[in-house]
């Protein structure tokens, strides 16, 4: 079962529940004839998928993308889990510590949220807390720059400022960076960045569905637009946005082209039906190849940032445990 969660403009989200039952009925009319997006996946997932990429879509293309986010967060799909976390806003840098009530790691994580480097909705918030929920671990979430307002180095200068602040009290053998999307593409990336400074690494990054190239790459940009709730297009317009008029490129800022041996160990993990699929995979192997520490899980059934559904879907929830499991097994907090 799912729950809703409204937030901002009236209008707004009557709009979003308009659409939201639209698709429902669609969707319970389309199963009812045999007619399924997936043959594994019930009416429900596929109706979150399909509200989902239009909310995406809506907002990206309706020209004002202040008002495209309000539109994105004004109806939130969200599983029945609980999660018994406290929450500390901070000021510098902006962001939030999300505490379990029932701490027992000591291990802490650096979460860099997903959203195309352009959205922050409350989806970032439960994923923080359902991190710190089921890892038992402190998460610190920066509130980073959001493009295209914000086009790089913001971002990278706001992944370090993070880095930065939360060094200050926990050594980097006690920190895990992890981020799912553009959240994955931004751990990735600060590891480049600390290297270059000549900093520690930290005992582990894990990227959840990562952003491995803001460029075209792999078939499944396309192949997969019809599962998943983030299109192709979408993520190449997400790297227009992150680097306007190409003033870095394309190679500067994709990881798939940096050399991450004798860097911190990466763990990955991907949907077998999203759309960035094939670069991550291909980014796993390419590293592998090059010498460096990494792991990859892909489940077949699941689409983009698929460990969200947590315990509504099996994959999602063995995908959690895979999380807790590779922290244990790199940090000294076993």
């Amino acid at each position: 079962m799912t729950k809703l969660h409204f937030s901002g403009p009236l209008m707004l989200r009557l709009k979003s529940f308009a659409t939201l039952n639209r698709i429902a009925i669609s969707t319970y009319l389309r199963h009812a004839v045999g007619r399924r997006l997936a043959p594994d996946w019930d009416a429900n997932l596929e109706i979150g998928i399909r509200f989902v990429r239009h909310q995406f879509t809506a907002a990206m293309t309706g020209g004002d993308i202040a008002r495209g986010r309000l539109l994105f967060d004004s109806v939130q799909p969200e599983t029945d889990d609980v999660y018994d976390v406290s929450k500390e806003l901070t000021a510098d840098p902006n962001g939030c510590w999300y505490r379990p009530k029932a701490e027992s790691s000591g291990v802490t994580l650096l979460y860099l949220h997903g959203g195309g480097y352009t959205f922050h909705g409350g989806v970032s918030a439960r994923f923080a807390a359902m991190l710190a929920h089921h890892t038992g671990a402190s998460v610190f979430a920066p509130d980073y720059r959001l493009t295209p307002e914000h086009p790089h180095p913001a971002q990278a200068e706001d992944a370090f400022a993070a880095w930065t602040y939360v060094t200050q009290t926990v050594a980097p053998k006690d920190i895990v960076v992890i981020g799912d999307s553009a959240g994955g593409h931004m751990s990735l990336m600060l590891l480049q960045t600390l290297k270059a400074q000549g900093l520690e690494q930290p005992a582990l990054c894990i990227g959840l569905c990562p952003w491995t190239d803001i460029g075209d790459r792999g078939a499944s940009l396309r192949d997969n637009d019809r599962f998943d709730l983030v299109r192709g297009w979408m993520a190449l317009k997400f790297g227009e946005w992150l680097d306007p008029e190409g003033a870095f490129g394309r190679e500067a800022l994709s990881p798939i082209y940096q050399d991450y041996r004798g860097l911190a160990p990466i763990y990955l993990q991907a949907g077998g039906r999203e759309v960035l699929r094939d670069m991550i995979v291909e980014f796993a192997q390419v590293q592998k190849e090059k010498g460096a520490d990494i792991s990859i899980d892909v489940w077949p059934d699941m689409p983009h940032v698929f460990q969200a559904y947590d315990g509504l879907k099996a994959s999602s929830a063995e995908a959690l445990e895979n999380i807790v499991a590779a922290i244990k097994a790199h940090t000294e907090q076993k």
